[in-house]
């Protein structure tokens, strides 16, 4: 559409504005085959926990592994910055909100120490773990330790990544080159574009990030304004990857990250096209969360230009609840597995590739209609 003189704008959808279809037939959701592979590794559910300081330390990379999924660590954030983080996340944790973002700033100036990297791999690994770090492209140094040591996989994440970065300062990479030469899976993100994700792909990631900008902690969108709004982004990324493998005969999921906070996020994201979801706020607000109720953007720490902010979340379940359940509250905040499964079977999909195709709708209404007294009385969706 037209904007204004000679400048178009495309319309991008959020999934607050979609809704799915149910199926013609239902399926047992108890038959509902969720997996996720990446490359050689196999995950239980299709859930990955984002690498925010607040919400995975080496416990929680164990636990999430032992419930079947895969949680990421910062290997540039407090745990490989020092000796005891817990006392730093303290810290965080009671400053005002009018000076935690120097304060934060202050903090992440301790440099990143490789040994504590080899550590934490070590810790992951010897609880029975995954072992997954994520890098920024400034600090794909750090990768080879971090392999060395036993990493399972690797992540390198930015606010927008791209298959080259150019720097005056000499940190020039090819993300291509370091595909190829990582004997690990490399997980490589964020992206929210087709040509973004392509991109990607054809350096040889094992798995693609979509999400600029929706997480509950980031404000990369108002420091920005960039970003697309996600169910747009996740189907133009799902189009990629599918074009992708028909030319290359390589399939590489992609996984949604950003924004979700209910269960019926997760099933709209994996209807657009996604075959796996990175959730940050969710895992923040469980027990075992280091930031013990808090959780704040991996770009926070910015020393110019901060692009996040810690948001309180509250402790509200363990991490197995939030994920299986039972369920004990009716706003679709935990349970994530159960309501997935429960999606798939309403719109009659088994596999997560049959969920994909399901119909959907454009459905500004979806989350107000006939939904008065709940926003009256602040309950269920008017929480």
């Amino acid at each position: 559409m037209l904007i204004g003189g000679k400048r178009e704008a495309r319309r991008a959808y959020g999934l607050d504005e979609l809704a799915l279809a149910p199926g013609t037939i239902a399926v047992d959701p108890a038959d509902a085959q969720i997996a996720l592979e990446i490359g050689p590794l196999t995950f239980d559910i299709p859930v990955m926990a984002s690498a925010m300081d607040g919400a995975v330390d080496v416990g929680m990379a164990i636990t999430m592994g032992r419930l079947g999924g895969l949680a990421v660590l910062n290997g540039e954030g407090l745990q490989t910055r020092y000796e005891t983080p817990e006392e730093i996340i303290s810290q965080i944790v009671a400053e005002p909100m009018e000076s935690v973002i120097p304060l934060i700033q202050k903090l992440y100036r301790e440099p990143v120490k490789e040994e504590l990297i080899a550590r934490r791999v070590r810790e992951i690994k010897e609880g029975g773990g995954v072992a997954c770090l994520s890098f920024t492209p400034l600090g794909v140094k750090y990768v080879a330790v971090a392999v060395e040591a036993g990493a399972d996989a690797i992540v390198i994440q930015s606010s927008a990544t791209t298959s080259k970065f150019q720097s005056s300062k000499g940190s020039d990479f090819d993300l291509s080159e370091i595909c190829s030469k990582c004997p690990v899976p490399v997980i490589i993100g964020n992206c929210c574009t087709y040509d973004g994700a392509l991109t990607i792909m054809e350096a040889g990631a094992a798995a693609v990030l979509v999400g600029v900008g929706p997480g509950a902690a980031c404000t990369t969108r108002r420091v920005l304004g960039l970003g697309v709004p996600q169910g747009t982004a996740i189907a133009d990324c799902a189009a990629a990857r599918d074009d992708y493998q028909a030319k290359s005969g390589r399939y590489v999921p992609i996984i949604a990250d950003g924004g979700l906070r209910t269960g019926g996020d997760v099933c709209k994201a994996i209807a657009c096209g996604a075959d796996g979801v990175m959730m940050g706020q969710p895992i923040a607000s469980t027990h075992e969360a280091p930031g013990r109720g808090h959780h704040w953007g991996m770009a926070t720490s910015s020393a110019g230009l901060p692009r996040g902010t810690r948001i309180k979340v509250g402790q509200n379940a363990s991490l197995e609840q939030v994920l299986y359940g039972p369920a004990t509250s009716d706003n679709g905040t935990m349970n994530f597995i159960g309501a997935l499964k429960l999606g798939m079977g309403s719109c009659g999909a088994t596999t997560l590739k049959e969920m994909q195709q399901v119909e959907i709708l454009v459905a500004p209404a979806l989350q107000t209609e006939g939904k008065r007294q709940q926003f009256d009385q602040h309950v269920g969706q008017g929480k």
